[in-house]
Parts: structure tokens; sequence; C-alpha cells
């Protein structure tokens, strides 16, 4: 099919169809630049900026570490590797960049912390889950364009926001582990859902998606651990030592790896990546030292790239790979390389007794801004979610609006709102 304006090749025109018709303000772009454009100018998208991505700015430690990375920082890496890797394997790289800018716009302040405390909060009105979050806004809650029922979001297209969707199912409706708390839409949310869900098989996720994913895992395991040298949180040469080898592969087993893995596997890929000529044995903040560092950085993520790559053509050929016409292969070798990566940042960095203080102060923080707002609505609320709360039908939808400002903060205003609501400061 020869690709057009509205229609990239090998893209079907069900998959540039949106929501709400629409026509082009300029002519020439196909529809996933449209997408990717409407993505990078969005509010949600800088909001990111001021999100924690694994510890909060100007907690790390030395001075000359002052910008770990942010949320956005870490889509914008997230992009640029989906972008080369989907492109490689013939996706249209326009595509799996907007979904890799979207994939984490739903997080609330505070990380996977902030996620926490808000799903605790919304249990009774359906739970919260930052990919589900990320759906939701970009669907209804960011404004772009409108119909007579009300907001439709970024109005991307049908294949955009497949691949944006990690999670392909409703809440409790796990494909393989039903108490997972891994979903990807809210009830409120299945009309559109089920719209950009149209012909999919099943609860499989669309080729770009996997590609989002991968490069979601490379990006952070790899750049976590860069900013954990940066920092002198992490000693390259305490990964020689026994001790700190079995708590890594301890934490690697709990939280990275398939139940029952062997941790003598665990050792192999770590060895293989200490092996490697470029990695980093020694750290100590010279501009020689960054830039080591910096290709050692450049080096894993080709090297997971890469695997993933061959590994997928060796299984697929060497046609372009879109949709729902295969699945991105990575070698079991490399998924445990970039697990022993996570496991690496989240014991030497995550766990540091300072920021597991930070992160019960940030649970508290969101907690009582929720219970504040919940008692003083619509004080408290941007005039966009006003209008909303107003409009509401019942108790539970009153209380999703809530979640759905108190997600839209960065850690600053949520702090900031917090203080003015409650009339106390955390830590």
């Amino acid at each position: 099919m020869a690709g057009t304006a509205q229609n990239p090749p090998a893209y079907d025109p069900t998959s540039v169809e949106r929501w709400a018709p629409e026509p082009d303000k300029r002519p020439g772009r196909t529809a996933f630049q449209r997408d990717r454009a409407r993505v990078l100018h969005s509010a949600a998208l800088r909001r990111l900026a001021g999100k924690t991505q694994v510890v909060t700015p100007g907690t790390l430690g030395p001075a000359w570490d002052a910008s770990p990375r942010t949320r956005l920082t870490h889509s914008l890496e997230c992009a640029q590797v989906g972008r080369e890797l989907g492109a490689a394997l013939g996706c249209d790289p326009d595509l799996v960049e907007a979904a890799c800018l979207s994939h984490d716009l739903g997080h609330p302040p505070f990380g996977h912390n902030g996620e926490q405390a808000l799903n605790e909060f919304a249990a009774d009105c359906g739970g919260f889950e930052g990919n589900a979050q990320s759906l939701r806004l970009l669907t209804r809650i960011e404004p772009k364009r409108f119909t007579p029922d009300g907001s439709v979001g970024l109005n991307l297209t049908r294949a955009a926001l497949d691949a944006a969707t990690k999670y392909p199912w409703p809440r409790g409706a796990h494909p393989t582990d039903p108490a997972s708390n891994k979903f990807g839409v809210y009830e409120d949310d299945r009309p559109v859902f089920d719209w950009l869900r149209k012909d999919a098989p099943g609860t499989r996720t669309c080729f770009e998606a996997q590609v989002m994913d991968w490069s979601d895992d490379v990006a952070y395991s790899v750049h976590d651990v860069e900013d954990g040298l940066h920092a002198g949180h992490i000693d390259p040469n305490c990964l020689h030592a026994d001790p700190e080898r079995r708590d890594v592969f301890e934490v690697a087993r709990g939280r990275y790896v398939p139940a029952g893995t062997d941790p003598a596997e665990l050792a192999e890929a770590l060895d293989r990546l200490l092996a490697q000529e470029w990695w980093p044995h020694g750290y100590d903040g010279t501009a020689v030292a960054q830039a080591r560092l910096k290709d050692a950085t450049s080096q894993l993520i080709g090297r997971f790239c890469l695997a993933a790559e061959t590994a997928t053509r060796s299984a697929y050929g060497a046609g372009r790979l879109t949709r729902y016409a295969a699945e991105l292969v990575v070698p079991r070798e490399t998924r445990l390389e970039c697990a022993v990566l996570k496991a690496v940042a989240d014991l030497y960095v995550m766990q540091r007794a300072e920021q597991e203080r930070l992160r019960a102060d940030q649970r508290i923080v969101v907690a009582e801004l929720a219970e504040a707002l919940t008692a003083r609505a619509p004080d408290g609320l941007d005039p966009q979610f006003r209008a909303l709360f107003d409009r509401a039908a019942d108790d539970r939808a009153r209380k999703r609006v809530i979640v759905d400002q108190i997600a839209s903060l960065t850690d600053t205003s949520a702090r900031s709102l917090h203080v003015r609501l409650t009339g106390q400061a955390g830590n």
C-alpha cells in the first residue's frame, strides 16, 4: 500500500482513524507525525519535568550531581531509543516515538510512591494505575480537542493509543495473574478503549507497544545505574564481591525476574557485563571518567537493542514488522542483564535509608492531600477539574476527579497545595 500524508505505508486505514474525525490543518504530514507533535507540545509532557523518576532531584548527594533523571528526561531518552529500534524493525518511527513520549504521562507526583498512595485512596472508585491514567489523560483530560459530548483529549490515532497501551486490559483482568495490580484502562474509559482495541487479538499488545516497553526498560535500567554512579552511591568494585552480588541477585529475584530464576543465571549475566572492555570499573567524577561512563551507557543501550533486533529479525525475517504482524523477541540472557542493572540501582540508590524516609513522607503528603481535597472540594481544584467536579454524577465520579487532579500535579505543586489545604509542611 502506498503511503500518503494520512496513511503511512504498512499501516491500514483503521490505524490512522481518530475517535473524533477531524481534518488536517496542514497537508504533507502523516497522521503519526501529527500524533507525535501533539504529545510533544502537551502540557502533560512538560509537567513530567517536575515529577520524580527514581529519586527526587537534589536528594542524591554531592553538589556536582544536581541533575538526576526526571520523568521528562527519561521519556525523551526512552523515545530516542524506541524511535531507532522501531525504525530498524519496520515500525513507523513517529508512531513509536509518540508512544514512548506518552507512556509515563499519567504518572503522579513522587513516581511509583505517589502511585501507591493514590491507588489506596482510589480503591473504592476503580483504583489508580499510571498506565490507565496515561490513557485517560490522552483521551479525556489533556485539553486539545472537544466534541459536543466533551473533551476527547489529544484525539490521537487508534494506532498511537494502542502503541501507548502497555497493559491492554481492565483492572483484575490480567491474562496470567488475576491478582496483578497492573492494568491499562479504568471502567469509565472503556468506550474509547474498546474503540482503540478494535480487531485486536484479545489482550495481546501491539508490536509498537512491545518496542515501547522494551525501550522503557532499557532506558531506565541503564540510566538509573548511570545516575547512581554519578552520585557516588554505586561502587562498581562491589559487584565483584560475593556478599554484594548475593544482595543484588536477591533484589532481582524479588522484583525483576520470573519466580524461580536461578541465581547462577543472574551471576552469569552480571559477569558478562563486567567482562566488557567498556564497563566502568571505576568512577571518580573527572571529565575522562564521565566520558567513559557515557560510552558505557551507549554501549549498554546498543547491546540491549541490537540483541532484540537480531532475535526478532531471526524469527520474522526482513520485512516491515507492525501492529500484530510480529512479537518482539528479547533473548532471555539480555532480559537478565537488564534485570541485574535494575537490581543494582534499586539496591544502592532506591533502598538508601534517606530515600525510604523521604518516600514515607511523600506517601503522607499524597494521603493527606487526598483527604483535604475530599473534605474541601471544589476548593483546591484547578478550574478544569472544578468544572468536572461540579458536573460529576455521584461521589464515585467526584472522587475520580480528585484523583485526576492529584495525578496532574508535579512534586512541588503537590507539596504546595498540601501546605495550603492542611497548613502542614512535609519534610
